[in-house]
């Protein structure tokens, strides 16, 4: 079991106010949207493990949806056994309000707006963390997306562009007095990426001045880590980003933390093995042979942990069909003696 923590854990549903609507969360676990990698087949095997977390789309651009692209990303939404919210980025507020309504029609469960990605050709548009230097037009674009549906309207964002400029506290004010029904709060700025360690303790000062609900995020990659976060910010729900590349169990295990219940077991070698299988076939019966090239990066991040996987992750990156990569992944269950940790020695991990 997780270790215990002075700080309790929120307990009971999550709320969620819309215009006209209300949403209630039972798992105050959230997965964060992830560009290539959260489309629906990955968010069926994290739903596996965690059948009541908000899951997300891909990040969903406005501009793209106006020129016919990107609407796959939103395809039967409505049909999810569990909430799944559509995160948008773009620079224009009648953009953003147009797409946000072509996303509750599609059976969105909530609209999210992304202020944070850091990728530079996204934010030197004035999408992603580029609205942090641009914080009048961001609360336009939140106002505008409020007025533009029923859901409620969340927004993803960091501590600021830079720490020199980062006002974190006033500017999570702002989105709240603007609409915003609740926000996850990266704890990096802009400038730091993904490098050093999140700031678990700005998120809690935004958290003690917002009275509408606070996501935290940032370097949560177990539930150890996810318990230790809500202790020191006292936020009301956590999302998991990075940390679930390669295991779509960890919202799940985290959930379980969060409730007080056993955390299920992690999966063993020959478990993983067959999850790479079954990831890697949904992927080419859904894309064909753009699908062996999106699984080369979910095969490399869930073989791990066992003999010989560092040399069969080599040998899947450039396999060149599917027979031939089922053909590896098959030898190296075979070569697995016995399930459990990875053995010392090279090659391993």
């Amino acid at each position: 079991m997780p270790t215990p923590v002075s700080h309790p854990c929120p307990t009971g549903p999550l709320r969620l106010d819309g215009n006209g609507t209300n949403r209630l969360l039972t798992c105050r676990v959230l997965q964060s949207p992830l560009a290539g990698v959260s489309d629906g087949i990955f968010r069926g095997l994290v739903r596996r493990w965690a059948p009541e977390a908000l899951l997300f789309t891909e990040m969903v651009n406005a501009t793209a949806l106006e020129l016919g692209h990107g609407g796959a990303k939103m395809e039967a939404l409505d049909q999810d056994p569990g909430p799944v919210g559509v995160q948008l980025f773009d620079h224009r507020p009648e953009a953003m309000a147009e797409a946000a309504r072509r996303a509750e029609a599609a059976g969105a469960w909530l609209i999210d707006i992304n202020m944070g990605c850091p990728v530079r050709k996204i934010a030197r548009k004035g999408g992603g963390s580029g609205l942090l230097r641009q914080p009048d037009l961001a609360l336009r674009i939140v106002a505008a997306v409020v007025a533009a549906v029923r859901l409620p309207v969340t927004v993803k964002t960091r501590l600021g562009w830079c720490g020199a400029s980062a006002d974190p506290v006033g500017f999570a004010l702002a989105l709240q007095n603007a609409g915003a029904s609740a926000l996850t709060l990266h704890g990096r700025t802009r400038e730091q990426g993904f490098s050093g360690r999140a700031d678990w303790g700005a998120i809690g000062q935004v958290k003690a001045a917002l009275r509408i609900p606070l996501i935290a995020n940032g370097d949560i990659t177990n539930p150890e880590e996810a318990l230790r976060c809500l202790a020191v910010t006292g936020a009301d729900g956590v999302m998991v980003g990075r940390g679930s590349l390669g295991q779509p169990w960890l919202v799940g295990r985290i959930a379980a933390a969060l409730a007080g219940r056993p955390l299920p077991p992690e999966p063993d070698s020959h478990a993983r093995i067959a999850l790479a299988r079954e990831h890697l076939e949904a992927l080419v019966a859904a894309r064909g042979d753009q699908g062996l090239l999106i699984a080369r990066k979910h095969l490399g991040w869930t073989c791990q942990g066992f003999a010989g996987a560092a040399q069969l992750r080599r040998e899947l990156m450039v396999t060149p069909s599917l027979e031939s990569a089922l053909e590896l992944l098959h030898r190296a269950e075979l070569d697995i003696s016995t399930p459990g940790p990875c053995p010392a020695g090279p090659g391993c991990r």
